[in-house]
C-alpha cells in the first residue's frame, strides 16, 4: 500500500449525502452515551473515540451493567454489546435516519437497556428529529471506509502530539455534534465567558471554554472551508495570534473562522504526511503559547 493510499482522498462532494446521514447516526449513539454517563468537565463524557475498526462510545453504564456501541467501518455494521454477554448487530447500509433510529432503539430494548434521548440533532441546519427523518438515507461504504482511514491516521498523530504535553489535556476524541476529531491543551488559567456559537446552547460553550485553551483537530469540511481540513484555534485568542508564522506551506489563518487551517490534501500529498501534520500542530500551539504567555516550562514534557 502506498503512502497516499494510507492517507486516502476524501473530497467532500463525493460523499456529502453519506456524511449528512452518518453525522446523524453518530449523534444518536453519542446522545445515548451522554444521557447515561456521569457528567465530566468540558463535556468529555459526550464524544466518541476512534477504534481499530471505526468509532466507539467506550463502555456506558446502565444500572449494574455496562454496554458499548461500536461503528464498524470495515464490516459496515453497528454492534451493541453488554457486559453480561448480550449482543445485537445492525447492518450499515443505505437506510433512513428514522429506520436506523428504530433499529437501534429496538436493539437496546431487546437487550434490556432502557434510555430516552432528545431526538433532535444538534449543530446542523436541518433539525428534523431522528424518528421523522426519512430524507437522509445514504451510505457509501467505500467513502466511509476512507473516512475511517483519515480518522485513524489523524488520531495516531494527534496522540503523539498529546504525549508531549504534561499539563491538563483532553483525550483525542470525536465530537458528534460538530463531527470533528479534536484534542485540547489547557494553560491552567481561567477564561472569560465564551460569547457563544451558532446552534450551540450557551451552557455548552460556557462549560467547554471555562479555561484558556489551544485546540486542534480535523473535520471533513463544510461551511467556510468546504473541504476536509485540519484546524487549530485558541480561546481566548491572544493578541498577535493570527499573524504568528505557522507550518507547513499551505497552512493559513482564516479571518472568518478565527482559526488556523491546513487543507487535508496538503497533508496527504506531503512527502511525510505525519511530519506535515505534526508541524501544523506544533507551530499552531506555539502561536497560542507564545502569544498567550503560557508557562511552557511547567506544561511541556522536556525533550
Amino acid at each position: 500500500m502506498t503512502q497516499h493510499e494510507h492517507w486516502p482522498s476524501l473530497p467532500l462532494d463525493d460523499w456529502k449525502p453519506t456524511l449528512l446521514t452518518l453525522h446523524r447516526w453518530t449523534q444518536l449513539a453519542g446522545k445515548i452515551r451522554m444521557t447515561l454517563s456521569p457528567k465530566v468537565n468540558h463535556w468529555w463524557h459526550v464524544p466518541l473515540y476512534v477504534s481499530t475498526r471505526g468509532l466507539t462510545t467506550s463502555p456506558i453504564p446502565c444500572g449494574p451493567r455496562t454496554f458499548h456501541i461500536d461503528f464498524d467501518f470495515l464490516a459496515h455494521k453497528l454492534d451493541i454489546a453488554t457486559s453480561d454477554g448480550g449482543v445485537r448487530t445492525i447492518a450499515l447500509t443505505p437506510k433512513s435516519v428514522a429506520e436506523f433510529y428504530r433499529e437501534v432503539m429496538d436493539a437496546l430494548l431487546a437487550l434490556g437497556l432502557e434510555v430516552k434521548i432528545y431526538t433532535t440533532p444538534v449543530e446542523v441546519e436541518d433539525t428534523t428529529p431522528f424518528e421523522e427523518d426519512t430524507h437522509h438515507a445514504s451510505y457509501d461504504a467505500e467513502a466511509v471506509h476512507r473516512f475511517w482511514h483519515v480518522l485513524r491516521h489523524s488520531e495516531r498523530v494527534l496522540q503523539q502530539f498529546r504525549s508531549k504535553f504534561i499539563g491538563k489535556c483532553s483525550p483525542v476524541h470525536f465530537f458528534w455534534g460538530s463531527f470533528d476529531l479534536a484534542v485540547t491543551r489547557f494553560s491552567g488559567r481561567t477564561a472569560p465567558r465564551h460569547p457563544g456559537a451558532p446552534g450551540v446552547a450557551d451552557v455548552i460553550t460556557t462549560e467547554a471554554y471555562s479555561h484558556e485553551v489551544s485546540s486542534a483537530g480535523w473535520w471533513p469540511g463544510g461551511g467556510a472551508i468546504d473541504e476536509p481540513a485540519y484546524y487549530s484555534y485558541a480561546y481566548p485568542e491572544p493578541a498577535g495570534y493570527g499573524a504568528f508564522p505557522v507550518r507547513p506551506a499551505g497552512a493559513f489563518y482564516s479571518n472568518d473562522l478565527r482559526e488556523f487551517v491546513l487543507p487535508y490534501e496538503k497533508v496527504r500529498t506531503a512527502e511525510s504526511p505525519d511530519g506535515a501534520l505534526m508541524d501544523f500542530l506544533d507551530s499552531t500551539y506555539d502561536a497560542a503559547a507564545v502569544s498567550g504567555g503560557w508557562d511552557r516550562a511547567a506544561l511541556e514534557k522536556p525533550e
